[in-house]
């Protein structure tokens, strides 16, 4: 059975719930939610974990706030041994329109302070990641304040329906591979 490490970044706090920055954290609990699991709270995340035909998911939210991500991401691919090649971590992206969805299999951070970080401690761009687009509706120096900030109703509209996707999304990076799930995802 294979073992899939399946990483939603975003800070943990009240202040920080229903922000940009934390749509890792928002897809994770919605997989949470339609599979009846509960988090538990483990060093350095919050880990949950299922199965799905026949392949072991194992949910993580760092506790490490965004910056720190990398920290979790590499303590729990060894303590559940897993290999970075069953790694996906999910994040915000402003480089992509609102409620876009794009698989990769490696890249640069795009000034993302936690694939930075996780780039940093695993030393190498290569591990798949879904990015979410949250837009880039923001003023010159107002991009921390975007990221943080809540979504409007609106925006919330628009996600429900992607969010349901980027769980198929992940679901189809255990079940057919990174490649199929590129192919079959990328441009819906």
């Amino acid at each position: 059975m294979s073992k899939f490490l399946i990483v939603g970044l975003g800070n943990i706090g009240e202040e920080y719930s229903n922000t940009r920055h934390n749509i890792g954290f928002m897809i994770l609990d919605a997989i949470a939610k339609k599979n009846e699991l509960k988090f538990k709270t483990d060093r350095l995340a919050d880990i949950a974990e299922y199965k799905f035909k026949g392949k072991t998911l194992v949910l993580v939210k760092p506790s490490t706030y965004m910056n720190l991500s990398g920290k979790a991401v590499n303590y729990w691919l060894q303590a559940e041994k897993i290999s970075k090649e069953n790694l996906l971590v999910i994040t915000d992206d402003i480089a992509l329109p609102l409620g876009t969805l794009r698989m990769k299999g490696k890249g640069s951070d795009g000034g993302h302070n936690g694939l930075k970080n996780i780039q940093e401690i695993l030393t190498t761009p290569d591990y798949a990641r879904l990015r979410v687009g949250v837009g880039n509706e923001f003023a010159k120096g107002r991009q921390v304040e975007y990221v943080l900030g809540k979504w409007s109703p609106e925006e919330e509209k628009l996600l429900q329906p992607r969010i349901d996707l980027a769980i198929e999304m992940i679901q189809a990076f255990a079940a057919i591979g990174l490649q199929r799930a590129m192919s079959a995802y990328n441009n819906k």
